[in-house]
């Protein structure tokens, strides 16, 4: 991470411990069993979505497209393994995202790679892919 980033992100850190949890306790704890119990094989574990989302995707009928294709998939499973499914959603959020690469290289010029909108902008020139 570039160190100039540190204090921003100390402060993003701060505004987001501020807010109220998204996920109850007990939310994560039923999750935790349902897990459990299909690593045991007895359920299947169905998670779909994007790597990275853009922000100029992220729109209610995007996201109620992939909720109903994770649904028609999970139906599928659940009649043809004859075992609950577990549905997770990659999504709403996944806006940044780590790389193996800390650069992209495109006739000879260098540029950080895209790491996600809320990091950097996907167009390859200096502007788009220079963090703010």
């Amino acid at each position: 991470m570039e160190t100039h980033w540190i204090g921003v992100l100390v402060a993003v850190l701060e505004t987001l411990e501020s807010f109220p949890t998204l996920v109850l306790a007990s939310e994560i704890r039923a999750l935790e069993e349902r897990l459990a119990n299909a690593a045991m094989g007895n359920a299947f574990l169905l998670q779909g979505g994007d790597c990275a989302e853009s922000f100029k995707e992220f729109r209610a009928d995007n996201i109620f497209d992939a909720f109903n294709i994770l649904a028609q998939m999970s139906i599928v499973l659940m009649f043809g393994g004859q075992k609950p499914v577990i549905k997770v959603g990659r999504m709403a959020g996944q806006f940044a995202k780590p790389r193996s690469t800390t650069y992209e290289e495109k006739d000879e010029l260098r540029l950080p790679i895209y790491k996600g909108d809320s990091i950097n902008g996907y167009d390859f020139n200096r502007k788009s892919r220079t963090p703010e």
